[in-house]
């Protein structure tokens, strides 16, 4: 077999190792409840070969803060943070991946939550959603997400 010049090798060898290597953090307080844990994990399988996806339940507002991973760049989810369209929230997405950090997404249990010290607030809309719905409404805009980056049709 004769080897490929380093210009002939898969598009994939050309990203830099710390887009491969950034997590995108899902950090929820309150344990996750049907009807809601099978959307979860339909996202997570459909997120699996496009981002490195961690879902992390804590049971107490407490302990948020000793589960956020150091250096990650921190979002909160809250009433009157950013709100994006599906493009604008994959460029923010995409801007955390060239930045090299994890992306730790944290949502607050039934009475929202209130991080002093985060980088970003984002809402989800003008609406109250519950926690639990959030979580998977988050999950399916970060699949959005991804699937606009890589090129792919993301209305289905």
């Amino acid at each position: 077999m004769v080897p490929q010049p380093p210009e002939a090798s898969c598009h994939t060898c050309a990203v830099p190792t710390t887009i491969a290597a950034v997590r995108v953090i899902v950090l929820a307080v309150g344990r996750l409840r049907p009807p809601y844990v099978d959307d979860v994990q339909h996202y997570s399988r459909l997120l699996a070969p496009l981002a490195r996806l961690e879902l992390i339940e804590v049971r107490e507002e407490e302990r948020v803060h000793k589960r956020i991973p150091k250096g990650a760049f921190v979002s909160l989810l809250a009433a009157g943070g950013a709100t994006y369209d599906s493009v604008g929230f994959s460029r923010f997405v995409e801007d955390r991946r060239q930045a090299g950090r994890d992306l730790c997404f944290v949502i607050g249990g039934p009475y929202g939550l209130d991080l002093d010290e985060v980088d970003h607030r984002l809402s989800l809309g003008p609406m109250t959603l519950p926690h639990q719905l959030a979580r998977v409404v988050l999950l399916e805009q970060i699949f959005r997400a991804h699937k606009i980056l890589a090129g792919e049709p993301y209305h289905h």
